[in-house]
């Protein structure tokens, strides 16, 4: 009975410290997210700093990296060595995409790789279970793909909103045209504009214009952060002839009219072009279309004219 006691005791004594080990990290775990949903905001110093408060934003901004920020900062070292190239291009991807301005290109690069790493363990058990042990240089290779594709889709992210910008911009340039011609001045003109297309990435854009003039800045200096942060070639030549207009004094409503009429014709030119490559796309389908309309009528007279053959 003592023998058997004994062993109860030390079973239960097991089941606390296995509970206990196993509850532990959960426990932290928990505290961990608890406190990093807080979200509390990291203090300035005796002088302020851009990038503490930079910081701050992106961490009520965004849930990665508020959770993940640590290593979020880790792999953005990492990338910026590693990726120095690339980054420019990533960092114009950004902002064509209207991600929040606080991102930096290695550090939104780190989170797509964060998103990759914890999808790591689904894709192991997916192709490990199939493949056994040839299934783990499938799974790195998946991981991969991911950041690729997430680096891909912030691109055409970026592509599909600038589209949006550049066939919404000749109604914006008219509107101002229109209110600048009415005897506003161009701070309320724009701000009316913007107004009116309120919730569309091209008042979102131009929205900054008057916010950075507002800040100090000169009017040039806005349509040329304006200019950078799209990096388009025909919003830069738009841009561009807008500050030419402002240097020779030529009245900025006679440049948005001109400008809106460009766009327009490169709109109608990009359509005839579209069409005109859709003869060609719809090539390929014509010819399989043809071939199989023809299998389906020949078909019966072949199989026929086999089953004869095959019978005499």
């Amino acid at each position: 009975m003592m023998l058997f006691a004994g062993s109860d005791a030390s079973l239960t004594a097991a089941r606390l410290i296995a509970c206990g080990a196993m509850g532990l990290p959960v426990g932290l775990l928990g505290w961990w997210l608890v406190r990093a949903l807080q979200s509390h905001d990291i203090e300035q110093g005796t002088e302020w700093r851009y990038d503490v408060s930079r910081i701050n934003e992106l961490r009520r901004a965004d849930a990665v990296f508020r959770l993940l920020q640590p290593a979020v900062q880790l792999l953005a070292r990492f990338n910026r060595g590693a990726f120095r190239e690339a980054l420019p291009e990533v960092q114009r991807h950004i902002h064509a995409a209207g991600l929040s301005r606080f991102w930096v290109a290695e550090e939104y690069l780190a989170k797509l790789q964060i998103i990759a790493l914890l999808l790591s363990p689904v894709y192991v058990y997916v192709f490990y279970s199939w493949l056994g042990a040839t299934g783990l240089p499938v799974a790195l290779l998946a991981v991969l793909a991911t950041v690729w594709l997430l680096r891909r889709r912030l691109a055409s992210r970026a592509a599909t909103r600038l589209l949006e910008i550049k066939r919404r911009m000749p109604f914006l340039l008219d509107l101002l045209t229109l209110l600048m011609e009415a005897g506003s001045p161009f701070l309320r003109a724009l701000g009316e504009a913007v107004g009116e297309f309120h919730g569309h990435p091209v008042a979102e854009e131009f929205g900054r214009v008057p916010a950075d003039i507002r800040m100090g800045k000169t009017r040039q200096e806005a349509f040329h952060a304006l200019r950078a942060r799209l990096a388009d070639d025909e919003i830069t030549s738009i841009v561009g002839s807008i500050l030419q207009g402002e240097q020779l004094g030529t009245p900025l409503a006679r440049v948005f009219r001109t400008q809106a009429d460009v766009l327009r014709l490169k709109r109608s030119q990009r359509a005839e072009t579209l069409a005109g490559e859709a003869g060609v796309n719809m090539l390929l389908p014509a010819v399989l279309v043809m071939a199989a309309t023809v299998l389906i009528i020949l078909g019966p007279f072949l199989l026929n004219f086999l089953t004869l053959g095959l019978a005499l």
